[in-house]
């Protein structure tokens, strides 16, 4: 699949492929099979839609954090949402909760603010949990890091009181960021030390996202070990894993064309019709220098000492943003104005950070399917812009 020129695509586009969206599926089915947990979609990374009806063959729920998604999940994946949000406030309160099964509060204050207007719900029963700090994290990055310290997010061991409150169902902790089951074999440790005192007042432990399963080098024998060993010591809680990066995690590429080479201080760079700061924003945040197929990732800098008769060539973005550009690959041939340059793994968290600066237009969303097949998703146009901005 890996040498596929996805003829049939307009570009720009985002590609996903079903045989590997599928490969990813029937992996996280397998480990919430063997360890008896729920593994749940979270629409924070991947909110692709019209992909839902296979989604939907191989888990049953989403997690949501905000209105639009909660009803995303109600409306387009079927079921009703477990829904986190930092905060709610009264105009999005009766909407999440005709859209949630579940609903985890960042604070006691958020609780005790809205926790009368589920008891008052006679739709349906929502489970509500409160969202706990075990205080330790692994993630480097401090901007994709919760439990960093001063951060905002859930309630610390020495902040809880000894009887919850009546109506916390569950606690809810995520301290991991594309991580590995040894990572959250440590992270265990602390939330067991904090929290286990707690453990025989509520029904269910949800140990949030970045559990990256589906990576290759992931060890899922490991991690179901660990559940299982969860099972043992609380038998009573279910256990509720909520990824995003690993159900799309190397599924498709974004798609673009060179549009144009420059040549400056003699720096070669390739720009493309795509913007890193519009379409790969977390290239920029994280920061992180992309794949790209059929060329050799070189160090951020090479491009600046490289040889004028190497195809050495920093990618540059389609916006007025100076900043609109990434580091340096080595190509095997001299690029032209036209050809195809595939990003590699641009369908996970990718595909709902976009935005519409500067003008720019979207790229387009499809998948391949398993025959060959390519699907067009959606196309934008200027009305997409336009009404964006009123």
């Amino acid at each position: 699949m890996d040498n596929i020129i996805y003829n049939g695509a307009p570009t720009p586009c985002y590609i996903m492929e079903e045989e590997k969206l599928r490969r990813n599926l029937a992996l996280i089915k397998h480990v919430a099979e063997a360890a008896n947990v729920e593994i749940i979609l979270a629409f924070k990374a991947f909110a692709l839609w019209k992909s839902f009806p296979i989604f939907r063959e191989y888990i049953h729920h989403t997690t949501a954090s905000s209105r639009f998604e909660a009803m995303l999940a109600y409306n387009e994946f079927g079921s009703r949402a477990h829904t986190y949000s930092p905060a709610y406030t009264e105009e999005d309160f009766p909407m999440i909760l005709d859209c949630s099964s579940h609903i985890t509060f960042n604070s006691f204050s958020q609780f005790e603010r809205f926790y009368p207007a589920v008891m008052a719900y006679k739709k349906e029963y929502v489970s509500c949990g409160v969202r706990v700090n075990p205080e330790y994290s692994e993630v480097d990055v401090e901007l994709y890091n919760p439990c960093a310290p001063g951060t905002r997010f859930g309630v610390r061991s020495c902040d809880l009181p000894d009887v919850l409150p009546e109506g916390i169902d569950g606690f809810h902790c995520h301290c991991h960021c594309e991580s590995s089951s040894y990572e959250l074999e440590r992270s265990l440790k602390h939330i067991e030390e904090k929290f286990s005192k707690w453990f025989s007042q509520i029904k269910w432990l949800n140990l949030g996202g970045g559990h990256l399963v589906t990576r290759a080098d992931y060890d899922v024998n490991h991690l179901i070990g660990l559940l299982n060993g969860l099972h043992d010591r609380y038998p009573h809680l279910q256990i509720i894993l909520e990824p995003g990066s690993a159900f799309a995690w190397q599924t498709g590429p974004l798609v673009a064309n060179v549009v144009d080479i420059v040549n400056n201080s003699n720096i070669k760079t390739a720009i493309l019709n795509v913007s890193f700061t519009c379409h790969m924003p977390d290239c920029l945040e994280m920061p992180y220098q992309p794949k790209v197929r059929g060329a050799v990732t070189l160090d951020a800098d090479a491009v600046k000492t490289a040889s004028a008769d190497e195809y050495v060539y920093r990618l540059g973005g389609n916006s007025c943003l100076s900043g609109d550009y990434m580091g340096s690959w080595r190509f095997d041939h001299e690029l032209k104005v036209g050809e195809k340059i595939i990003l590699e793994d641009m369908i996970h968290y990718t595909t709902v950070k976009t935005n519409m600066f500067n003008g720019i237009s979207h790229p387009n969303m499809g998948i391949l399917h398993c025959d060959g097949s390519f699907e067009l998703y959606r196309e934008f146009t200027y009305d997409d812009y336009k009404n964006r901005m009123c």
